[in-house]
């Protein structure tokens, strides 16, 4: 064994831990936390994208 990490264990959340994407049950309430969100859906997802402040990134479910 090398000591290499596992791909699976190796998510971008952990480099760059200031743009985590929430996940929410309801996405009313963080629709309106900033004027340029906006709500999408993509394969049968719903999400909040944010290209201002990519901090308020929401998927539901």
């Amino acid at each position: 064994m090398t000591g290499a990490a596992h791909p699976r264990i190796c998510a971008g959340s952990f480099q760059n831990p200031g743009k985590v994407m929430k996940v929410r049950s309801s996405l009313k309430s963080l629709k309106t936390r900033h004027r340029d969100c906006k709500l999408v859906r993509r394969k049968g997802r719903v999400y909040i994208i944010n290209k201002t402040n990519p901090r308020f990134k929401a998927r539901q479910g």
